[in-house]
């Protein structure tokens, strides 16, 4: 049987953590930042979830499954 290709770019995109959370990180935060409020840049920093269907479509391009 063949080897599982994964997709290189979602694998730079998402994480799977142990427990088996997908995590991305936020668009947006590099340059521009004046404009953005001081909560919105602290909240664009923190890794987000993902849950549900799009999330285990992720898992599956990654070959988590």
């Amino acid at each position: 049987m063949n080897k599982k290709k994964i997709k290189k770019s979602i694998s730079k995109r998402f994480k799977v953590t142990k427990t088996g959370k997908v995590m991305f990180s936020h668009q947006y935060q590099s340059h521009l930042k004046m404009n953005k409020s001081k909560s919105r840049i602290r909240r664009q920093k923190e890794p987000g979830e993902l849950t549900g269907p799009f999330a285990k479509k992720i898992k599956q391009m990654l070959g988590e499954n």
